[in-house]
């Protein structure tokens, strides 16, 4: 199966600048997108996956500034690095991009082979971002399905919680992704603060998914904070919801609501590889009991 090409858009109105730009990069081995006009750069980016964005501030109809401040209002694209390709010389134009979450600033003319290394910097710094999570922090599946296969090749005893919130996209569409995010973070601290009390300093917390959180813990540890954790979150549930709402949250059986779901895996079992232990664990999941 051939390797996915990093790919990069071009976002720049001068014809002749953008094909030797295209030409350029598609040699470095790059997936190459380009775009003259501003509104066209910002339908590119919701539809594709697109790694960077070299982005020229003088644009036909929006400028450059418009097309920055679009894309880091919107989640899907806003932690797409952003290098500006600008005449524009002055401090004010600069601070004014790096105020909108440009990540680089190069002036026209440019040395291409400086451009190709902060295109490469810029993209691998967003790929080490990208390990955690934007919005709990914690360590991201790639990251995860590392420490489970490290579980696989040593003898010693462990257990895996995994915590499954259940509801969310419902949530989401009523009360909006700010208010999401803030349920997300709320049961992070939930789960992080019970595995400190449990002195599980060297317990690992990450997400296998963004709304399926693990712990990696000790067989000792786990019944607890299995039963503390799911406790915790459900005590608190109603107050994830306005007060115009509470009253009414858990009388609707027609709708779901932020649950939770959550299971225990422990070692003693062969498992031939790391989805095989996922699949386990994802089986093992429960809806907790009122």
């Amino acid at each position: 199966m051939a390797e996915t090409k990093t790919q990069i858009l071009i976002v720049e109105d001068d014809l002749d600048l953008s094909e030797m730009l295209s030409a350029y990069f598609k040699v470095q081995d790059y997936d190459v997108l380009t775009a003259a006009w501003g509104k066209e750069a910002l339908e590119l980016v919701q539809t594709n996956n697109v790694a960077l964005v070299m982005l020229d501030i003088r644009l036909p109809d929006i400028d450059g500034y418009e097309v920055c401040r679009q894309m880091r209002s919107d989640r899907r694209t806003q932690n797409v690095p952003i290098i500006f390709l600008t005449e524009k010389r002055d401090r004010v134009d600069k601070l004014q991009g790096l105020e909108l979450g440009v990540v680089d600033y190069i002036t026209k003319p440019f040395d291409v082979q400086e451009l190709r290394l902060r295109a490469r910097n810029a993209i691998s710094r967003a790929v080490r971002q990208t390990s955690s999570n934007p919005v709990t922090e914690l360590p991201e599946s790639e990251v995860a399905d590392q420490r489970l296969g490290e579980l696989l090749l040593h003898d010693d005893p462990w257990a895996i919680l995994l915590i499954a919130i259940k509801g969310m996209s419902e949530f989401r569409e009523s009360y909006g992704f700010v208010a999401a995010d803030d349920v997300l973070r709320a049961i992070t601290m939930m789960i992080k603060n019970a595995v400190r009390e449990m002195s599980g300093l060297d317990d690992f917390v990450g997400h296998l998914a963004p709304e399926h959180f693990i712990v990696i813990t000790t067989p000792e540890k786990a019944p607890t904070l299995k039963t503390r954790i799911t406790t915790r979150i459900n005590q608190s549930s109603e107050y994830f919801y306005p007060l115009r709402d509470r009253e009414t949250t858990h009388h609707k059986p027609d709708v779901e609501y932020i649950s939770i779901e959550s299971g225990v895996l422990q070692s003693g079992s062969e498992y031939v590889d790391v989805e095989a232990l996922k699949t386990a664990l994802l089986a093992s999941t429960e809806t907790p009991k009122e």
